[in-house]
């Protein structure tokens, strides 16, 4: 059985019609809904179905086509395509552990009790810090920004519940940027991106890359529409570079990531990106006493958050993102699944959570 991504297309296309699903996502251009979007499906390790829709940009006078190759603006799938990957390789060669203290690796965290919270509570959001804070309205450096964490008092007890903290992400780079010695990008690039052939994956991407790259929101600070520029407020005044948010990819590059997920951590060439007890540590759920059903970083079946529909199987894990971005993958059925639209271009009240349960619904309903 092939685990690794092929980029061909299925050699028998009749057996595995994605029409009915590209075609909801062209539904949702038609109406208004979003501005475009990329969706590609793997089945096999082979890639089933490519689809472009729309638009990348639709401001005033600009409006361009998508296309294939489109980057977007991931948003929260940065959490478990770069800082996640490289927390579990920390793991994997010793340098931290799960119950590690925070404090180990920032003892500035120590502040207003909170010197017990673990690595693993702020990956599976239990920890107690608060759900987000406007640090970008200070102002700040991002020593600032995360010093201005490290004070914040806890919002819940931890354990009790689940909250889904961006801050915990930003804090959870800073320590895989501490532990690998180097910037939080140039680690992904070293240890994510370039050993899984994701040639179009960075933060901050060049000038010359902007014609590519769909735009998000229009901001009076820019006098434009953000385009290669992070969407994420505390992202952007964080230098563009966090592990909540930053991250700029294609669906052909996130497939290539996924599959790796579906081949128990390895790349096509064999190379292992993440010990296979990682991703099965990572893929077990961890807050089973919440009524949560979270993984380390995915969101696993069944959880509130899920966005994977109905029909996927109880194996299926995943990750959305703010912009509109989402990431899904069922091993039970060797399927990967990329929806990425920049829905947040035509303001922040267009959503695509029915979009996403019926898009995954439809390609579930598609195998053969």
């Amino acid at each position: 059985m092939n685990h690794h991504l092929s980029s061909s297309l299925s050699g028998d296309p009749d057996s595995f019609s994605l029409e009915r699903a590209f075609q909801l996502l062209d539904e949702e251009v038609e109406t208004g809904e979003i501005p475009g979007g990329v969706a590609l499906v793997t089945h096999r390790g082979k890639v089933v179905g490519v689809h472009a829709s729309g638009y990348s940009i639709d401001y005033g006078e600009d409006r361009e086509q998508t296309v294939e190759d489109t980057l977007y603006d991931c948003a929260s799938l940065t959490k478990v395509t770069v800082t996640l990957p490289l927390i579990l390789q920390g793991l994997g060669l010793g340098l931290l552990r799960l119950d590690d203290p925070v404090t180990h690796f920032i003892p500035a965290f120590a502040a207003n009790n909170k010197d017990h919270i673990t690595v693993k509570q702020l990956l599976v959001h239990t920890s107690g810090l608060p759900a987000h804070q406007p640090f970008y309205l200070h102002g700040w450096t991002p020593e600032e920004t995360i010093n201005g964490i490290c004070r914040l008092p806890l919002d819940y007890k931890t354990e009790t519940k689940v909250i889904y903290s961006d801050l915990g992400y930003i804090l959870l780079g800073q320590i895989a940027s501490l532990v690998f010695g180097d910037s939080l990008d140039r680690v992904a690039e070293q240890r994510i991106f370039d050993p899984l052939g994701m040639k179009q994956s960075t933060f901050c991407p060049p000038e010359s890359w902007r014609p590519l790259i769909a735009a998000t929101e229009y901001t009076d600070q820019l006098g434009r529409c953000k385009r290669g520029e992070v969407h994420d407020e505390n992202a952007y005044a964080l230098g563009g570079v966090s592990g909540h948010a930053g991250l700029f990819s294609t669906a052909r590059d996130l497939a290539r990531y996924a599959q790796m997920w579906l081949a128990g951590g390895r790349t096509e060439d064999g190379q292992t990106i993440l010990p296979q007890a990682s991703v099965q540590a990572a893929l077990r759920s961890h807050t089973g006493k919440l009524s949560a059903h979270r993984g380390l970083g995915w969101v696993l079946k069944g959880d509130k958050m899920d966005a994977s529909g109905d029909l996927l199987s109880n194996t299926a894990y995943g990750h959305t993102g703010f912009t509109g971005v989402c990431l899904t993958m069922d091993p039970e059925r060797e399927l990967g699944v990329v929806l990425l639209t920049n829905r947040v271009h035509y303001g922040r009240d267009k959503s695509v959570a029915r979009l996403r349960a019926r898009f995954h619904n439809a390609v579930a309903a598609s195998l053969p």
